[in-house]
């Protein structure tokens, strides 16, 4: 079809929406439900009848969410202009587009006749399942019945034919857009479990292929579309991407609240009042999160209810594989499991005698390391006859867990399944809480339970590198198992993760191995982004922790595998190299008991006239004659260039200051080598104006937010004091403090930068024990009045 957006054919705006020319139009904009959407549909019903004139041979009908009578509140309008090669029908469609445009509303349109439409629809699968909702709205009776007869019969005809290439279509825009069931802030139309699935559920169910639209799907659906709805509402605009700021205003239009906890189970949601109903916004007893949660459940209703619609499908497609004697293939790929029509079911064996505890857990394996889903009525089967695993597990269950964890991509295919079926919670009863848990820290993707299996699978690509992989893998499924309790959740969760290890069966020192991990998995990122590597105290006090170098290479592979799974902003080189430093010098520290000096300065920068400015990839070094305040004019004039330091040194040796920095671009582009050299030069020599523009720009870009904090480490280092500050990061924060430090007297030798979302924490090791109780209170108050 094609497609405008609020403007005539001329380029004109239009008039916008409020000015509806129906009587009643805006009041059923605002409402949320089925019944709003039915009354939007009958709106929109009467106004596009009074437009089209009354002529023979022409029909006016409506596919998409009109079609189905699904109105959103900021929708859009689909609509064919369908005739019988009557003359004078670009009039005819223009007496309907331009009021349409002229009201606001974005309209995607065409002008066809029967055949030219089931001619694309051949061509084109998605305009297929589009007439699949075609509807008369005005117009020729009988000429849009033909239309809708003679497109659910071609689609009925070549359904199977179409369906690989509609899967192929599919996949791509779950690449492009994610699970919903899983993502922090998914897109309630596009993504995996979306209305934009059931859709092509509904087009599963006329084909007549399965009985796609079952009603826990039904149900879903209509949940999917009044979150929608209010998510219009809430936002006053066209948007499907349910964003973490909108929760609590969509779910007290829904009317949702969560009641308090009442143990281990998942929350339930029920209604609000119906004043506070009414009211979008924070409410008292909304929660967002219990939305995102009922959000989750309905898009793996979806998504479960389209993977078993496809595989229908294919079985349809390709038929029973069959023997030489005629009966079907039955392939076994694992003890008490075959392969049957492309699905894993149990062997017949399995069925007749009492079942192993450790059944389920061996299924589940074998579909993640043969990457076939298991068949819905062996699912229902081991949920129902499975009996519970003994504590501790015996020795084929924990080698079958472990199996499923470093099945590689095979995991959360599988993973997904068996919890679809409750038999993860049956395994691990800590799972019920984890489920669809949100995570409020804006670089995590998913939600917790997700997190926690794809930790799962990145750790498998680096069990080669340790000497225990089974820990690397359990400790992976179980290293945010504390997030949702009160107090730090590596704290809180290192117990409950022994807990957990020992009823799987590890032996004692194996169980309390997975609680370390569990307690220190932030351990090395912490302390690598956040401290001198230099500093003797800080691999000291690292290697005391960890305590032998499995444990340092279990958390090594840990902390790769938890940022991949977190999302792009948890990694990056710098941070890597910074990490494989810390491991390194701490290793050393293990092995012989002798902590590694601290580098030496670069030689380049003792030799030749001042100043001396070397630029090389991310690292800028500065030396110049020797001067207080040289660390915060190179940080001004890197934040004038949109660069972020992620770490500097200072010192002086032989009468130079000398400052070397590790940067990265700001957003995303380096800047030109040639200015920033020439403005580093001018700026160590005092030149004006490059001062100015240093303090207009520092001024200009003060965040706001949560207020800052600083904390004092007063053993951190052997012959300084650190000062940590959290605050919102900003372009030019770093040149701020480091200006307030010089000027309060502070000397600082190094800095450490980390940032965390929009936070940063910035470590400054400043010269002197600062023993002086009042002294570090002028100087907090210093730092915290420059932020």
């Amino acid at each position: 079809m094609t497609s405008s957006t609020g403007r005539n054919a001329s380029g004109h705006a239009g008039s916008g929406g409020p000015d509806r020319p129906v009587d009643g139009f805006v009041g059923a904009d605002a409402g949320v439900g089925e019944a709003a959407r039915a009354a939007r549909a009958d709106a929109h019903d009467r106004w596009l009848r009074a437009l089209l004139p009354d002529r023979p041979g022409v029909a006016l009908v409506a596919v998409g969410g009109l079609g189905r009578r699904q109105c959103a509140p900021h929708g859009d309008l689909d609509l064919v202009l369908l005739h019988a090669g009557v003359p004078g029908v670009d009039e005819l469609a223009a007496a309907v587009w331009y009021p349409v445009w002229d009201a606001g509303l974005r309209l995607d349109h065409s002008v066809r006749t029967v055949a030219e439409a089931l001619s694309v629809a051949q061509d084109d699968v998605k305009v297929a399942l589009g007439l699949l909702d075609a509807r008369l709205v005005a117009g020729d009776a009988a000429l849009a019945d033909t239309l809708v007869r003679s497109a659910v019969d071609h689609w009925r005809r070549t359904a199977v034919r179409q369906l690989p290439g509609l899967r192929e279509v599919t996949a791509a825009r779950w690449e492009a857009h994610g699970e919903l069931a899983f993502l922090l802030e998914g897109d309630l139309k596009e993504a995996a479990g979306g209305l934009r699935d059931v859709g092509i559920l509904r087009a599963i169910a006329t084909a007549g292929i399965t009985d796609a639209l079952r009603p826990a799907v039904r149900a879903a659906h209509r949940r999917l579309l009044d979150t929608r709805d209010a998510l219009h509402v809430q936002v006053g605009r066209r948007v499907d991407r349910l964003v973490a700021q909108e929760r609590d205003g969509v779910a007290a239009l829904l009317g949702l609240r969560q009641p308090p906890p009442a143990g281990p189970d998942a929350p339930q949601l029920r209604p609000l009042p119906p004043d506070a109903a009414q009211r979008a916004g924070a409410v008292d007893g909304v929660d967002g999160d219990a939305l995102l949660r009922r959000v989750a459940g309905d898009a793996r209703t979806v998504s479960h209810a389209l993977d078993d619609a496809f595989r229908a499908a294919d079985r349809l497609r390709s038929g029973r594989r069959r023997g030489t004697d005629g009966r079907p293939v039955r392939r076994p790929v694992a003890r008490d499991v075959v392969e049957h029509d492309g699905e894993l079911v149990l062997a017949r064996t399995a069925i007749g005698a009492r079942p192993d505890p450790s059944l389920s857990l061996r299924v589940a394996a074998a579909a993640a390391t043969t990457r076939l889903p298991i068949a819905r009525a062996t699912c229902e089967w081991l949920a129902v006859y499975c009996p519970p695993l003994p504590a501790p597990w015996p020795a084929e269950a924990r080698a079958a867990l472990v199996t499923l964890l470093g099945a590689g991509p095979g995991l959360v295919p599988a993973w997904e399944t068996c919890d679809r079926y409750g038999l993860i919670e049956r395994w691990l009863p800590e799972w019920t809480r984890l489920r669809s848990l949100p995570q409020h820290n804006p670089v995590h993707r998913f939600t917790l339970d997700r997190h926690l299996v794809q930790t799962a699978y990145e750790a498998s690509r680096h069990t080669r590198e340790v000497d225990r992989p089974d820990l690397l893998l359990l400790g992976a499924l179980l290293h945010d198992v504390g997030k949702g309790l009160p107090g730090d959740h590596s704290t809180a969760g290192a117990p409950l993760a022994e807990a957990v290890a020992a009823r799987i069966g590890l032996p004692g020192p194996e169980a309390a191995l997975i609680g370390t991990l569990v307690r220190l998995h932030l351990l090395l990122p912490d302390v690598a982004t956040r401290r001198d590597l230099a500093e003797p105290v800080t691999i000291a006090g690292v290697a005391e922790r960890v305590g032998d170098t499995t444990t340092l290479d279990l958390l090594h592979a840990l902390v790769r595998a938890d940022a991949a799974a977190t999302g792009p902003a948890a990694w990056s080189d710098w941070k890597g190299r910074l990490v494989a430093e810390l491991v390194a010098r701490v290793r050393t520290a293990l092995d012989t008991g002798a902590l590694p000096a601290p580098p030496a300065p670069d030689p380049a920068l003792l030799a030749g006239p001042l100043p001396v400015v070397h630029l090389t990839g991310d690292r800028v070094a500065v030396a110049a004659a020797d001067r207080r305040g040289l660390l915060a004019t190179v940080a001004g004039c890197l934040a004038l260039h949109r660069l972020e330091v992620i770490s500097a040194d200072a010192s002086t040796v032989d009468g130079r200051a000398l400052v070397e920095c590790r940067v990265q671009p700001r957003h995303g582009l380096a800047p030109d080598p040639i200015a920033l050299g020439a403005d580093l030069r001018r700026a160590v020599n005092g030149d004006v104006s490059v001062t100015q523009r240093l303090r207009g720009r520092a001024l200009a870009a003060r965040a706001e937010g949560a207020a800052p904090r600083v904390v004092w480490h007063r053993e951190a280092a052997t012959d300084a004091v650190l000062l940590e500050l959290r605050a919102a990061d900003a372009a030019g924060l770093l040149y701020r403090v480091t200006c307030a430090l010089d000027e309060a007297g502070a000397q600082v030798r190094a800095a450490r930068i980390s940032t965390l979302g929009g936070d940063v924490v910035d470590a400054f090791y400043l010269v002197g024990g600062w023993p002086d109780d009042a002294a570090r209170a002028r100087l907090e108050a210093v730092v915290l009045a420059a932020v």
